[in-house]
C-alpha cells in the first residue's frame, strides 16, 4: 500500500510502500496526532520511517488494491 505524506515547508511529498494495512496506518497517524509526537511507519523493506506531528501537512492512505495492468485488463 502506498502512503503519501506532505510535510510543512517541504516542496516534495514523502511517499512510502508498507505491508500494513490501511487501518493500522490510520489508528497510528491518530495516535501521533493525540500526542505522541511523532508518527512512525515501517516501509516494505523493513525501514521505520520517524516524522514529527509538528510538521505533518497531510497524511494519504492509499487502497490496498492493486489496478490491473496491460490488455488483459480490459
Amino acid at each position: 500500500m502506498e502512503i503519501t505524506i506532505g510535510v510543512q515547508n517541504l516542496n516534495r511529498e514523502l511517499v512510502v510502500e508498507t505491508d500494513q494495512s490501511a487501518e493500522d496506518v490510520a489508528k497510528a497517524v491518530r495516535k501521533a496526532l493525540d500526542g505522541g509526537g511523532v508518527l512512525e511507519l515501517n516501509d516494505s523493506k523493513g525501514r521505520q520511517i520517524i516524522v514529527p506531528t509538528a510538521t505533518l501537512g497531510y497524511v494519504e492512505i492509499g487502497s490496498g488494491d492493486q489496478r490491473p495492468v496491460g490488455f488483459g485488463s480490459l
